[in-house]
């Protein structure tokens, strides 16, 4: 079969050809209808993100598709079942091996590129807002980076919380893909986001997707009491943080990882995908994708991604 693999430390993703993959116990095979694409897997191509595999693999974080062989001890899934799976790696390829206690069922009207552009991102925003956060109705949250792959989920489920959204993010196009999910205001990057979030009351809760002069900014919007979480660091710019002022303001930062939490705590994940499936169900979520590509582009997929020309998620169908 197909795979788009890191085959060496240190080389470019290419696609590659390797035998299909036997589920183990705990296992099931799975024809993979999409994958979704991630910032971690241009992270794990340069090898600097935290949880990178060993060469050879597959890329790939999070997959959709239908079961077709299962494993040892596996009684929670059977052939034929429609799933979605927060695998780690080994998406880009058109069969993959995953363990059956990352599956989650999706409903029988959900496509599968909804599937594959579900639980990493709109799972981080819930589990960072809800859980972390405890994000409350009537607080004010500011989304930075709000037009790509998580911010968007985090101005789509911020407002499912009830809360007044503030979207930061570069031009007029992608202010509009955040307004149509549902952002109060729109603050673009070339305005002076700290003064603007003043004038508009201040942050509770700040989503920092960027990090660098953006995660300044935000930081100083902040009303007493404000919880921030650094999501990410699209600029490149890993922020350092004055303690000073935290005591000052009494903020509190929260650090989030959402790969850590099939380490320690599964049920988290669980809950969450359990959760945001039924939103789905009930049409409170639509998955934004600007991007479908076959296998056979999932570098092009990657540059998408690279050099942030993609809204939402960018799908590859295998």
């Amino acid at each position: 079969m197909l795979a788009y693999q890191v085959c060496a430390s240190g080389e470019t993703a290419r696609m590659t050809t390797v035998n299909c993959p036997e589920p183990g116990p705990g296992q099931v095979r799975v024809d993979i209808r999409a994958c979704g694409l991630n910032f971690a897997d241009l992270l794990m191509q340069k090898g600097t993100y935290q949880d990178t595999p060993e060469p050879p693999f597959t890329l790939g974080l999070e997959v959709s598709g239908v079961v077709n062989a299962v494993g040892e001890g596996v009684d929670t899934l059977k052939i034929g079942d429609r799933i979605a799976v927060y695998c780690g790696q080994g998406g880009l390829a058109e069969q993959g091996v995953f363990d059956a206690n990352r599956a989650v069922r999706i409903p029988d009207a959900m496509p599968f590129d909804h599937a594959a552009a579900l639980l990493i991102a709109y799972g981080t925003s819930h589990i960072a807002l809800d859980y972390r956060a405890r994000m409350q109705p009537g607080e004010t949250l500011l989304v930075t980076g709000a037009a790509g792959g998580v911010g968007l989920t985090a101005v789509e489920i911020g407002k499912l919380m009830g809360a007044t959204v503030i979207a930061h993010a570069r031009g007029a196009d992608k202010l509009e893909v955040a307004r149509k999910a549902g952002a109060d205001h729109l603050i673009d990057d070339a305005e002076d986001l700290r003064s603007r979030v003043k004038e508009l009351g201040g942050a509770d809760v700040v989503y920092d997707a960027v990090g660098g002069e953006a995660w300044k900014a935000a930081f100083r919007a902040c009303n007493p009491e404000a919880r921030l979480l650094p999501i990410g660091f699209a600029s490149g710019d890993v922020p350092q943080i004055p303690a000073n002022h935290l005591l000052v303001k009494n903020l509190d930062v929260i650090g989030f990882y959402i790969g850590g939490y099939l380490k320690f705590r599964p049920e988290v994940l669980r809950h969450s995908f359990e959760t945001l499936m039924g939103w789905y169900e009930e049409g409170k979520l639509k998955p934004h994708i600007s991007h479908r590509l076959p296998l056979s582009q999932a570098a092009d997929g990657m540059e998408l991604l690279r050099s942030r020309k993609s809204t939402g998620k960018v799908i590859i169908e295998p």
